[in-house]
């Protein structure tokens, strides 16, 4: 199976072609895949070097004339580094484009932490009108990437090297309700959802999957906590509590409570596997199995 990021390249080189509005500005990072692409259309395929600050301005310039940029690098550099350019440029100058993100939590362990960033989502829900697609399979980040360039909005995909087995459909907008139970609710978001459905196999819980965070999808969870325990646990595959504001929001009018699982904010500095990190957060299956029992109690 390709990855997230394999299906970004080819998706993003075929729509380059057929839509003349796209343009993909680049830092670097996946220069390669796009080089092709680079040779047919000069004008719109911009890299602009290991300058992430001018990424986004770049970006920003491009949609204040019309087009509709794609920006792509590592998460940390795509959100942490130039987040000023992107509050300014873009939310300031009122211009929407394209973040693809790769590198995800921690996608490139040995890379270290400056390649990992936990805390891209949580950054971003500080900005105004941004949709967040957090895709589980590279099916589901094609589709996401179609919808996002045909667009006009402000849209951050946030593409991992960690994925689901297969994809699921994608619904019309919001989250989808995969099982249905009595003792509570658990959301897993994009590439959690494996782990998170050998995690309550046996168990009686409804399971919601999510791969579109921002907007959050109030109405699912509450008709979801309206058949079940108004108990919700959240697994996301960033920052913990992340989305525990917005399911609080969502939740206001019912008595309820809400686990945030995630990455924690203590820094692992030993490298390993994606599964040895998920491990050492708590959020492999026997983890979390023991975790949302202990929650649900």
């Amino acid at each position: 199976m390709d990855t997230m990021r394999d299906r970004f390249i080819a998706t993003t080189s075929r729509l380059l072609d057929e839509d003349p509005r796209l343009a993909l500005v680049l830092a670097e990072i996946s220069k390669d895949g796009f080089q092709r692409a680079q040779e047919r259309h000069p004008d719109r395929v911009i890299n602009v070097g290991i300058r992430e600050q001018l990424l986004i301005g770049t970006g920003g310039g491009m949609a204040l004339t019309g087009m509709r940029p794609v920006m792509h690098t590592f998460a940390s550099f795509l959100v942490e580094r130039p987040f000023e350019q992107l509050k300014l440029d873009f939310g300031h100058q009122g211009a929407h484009g394209v973040l693809v993100s790769a590198g995800g939590s921690y996608d490139w362990p040995a890379g270290g932490f400056t390649h990992m960033s936990p805390g891209d989502v949580a950054l971003m829900d500080t900005l105004d009108g941004w949709t967040v697609h957090v895709p589980g399979h590279p099916d589901e980040a094609e589709a996401v990437l179609r919808e996002a360039a045909a667009g006009d909005g402000s849209v951050y995909v946030r593409l991992s090297a960690h994925t689901n087995a297969s994809a699921r459909p994608r619904p019309r907008s919001g989250f989808s309700v995969l099982r249905e139970g009595s003792r509570g609710v658990v959301v897993a978001v994009g590439p959690m959802l494996d782990n998170v459905l050998a995690a309550t196999e046996g168990l009686d819980v409804s399971v919601v999957y999510a791969t579109t965070v921002r907007p959050f999808d109030g109405g699912t969870l509450r008709r979801a906590v309206a058949t079940a325990r108004p108990d919700v646990v959240l697994v996301e595959p960033y920052l913990a509590g992340t989305s525990t504001a917005a399911a609080n929001d969502a939740l206001a009018q019912v008595p309820h409570r809400v686990l945030g699982l995630g990455i924690g904010r203590r820094e692992l500095r030993r490298y390993g596997t994606i599964e040895e990190h998920l491990a050492g957060q708590g959020l492999d299956p026997t983890a979390l199995r023991a975790r949302i029992d202990a929650f649900l109690g």
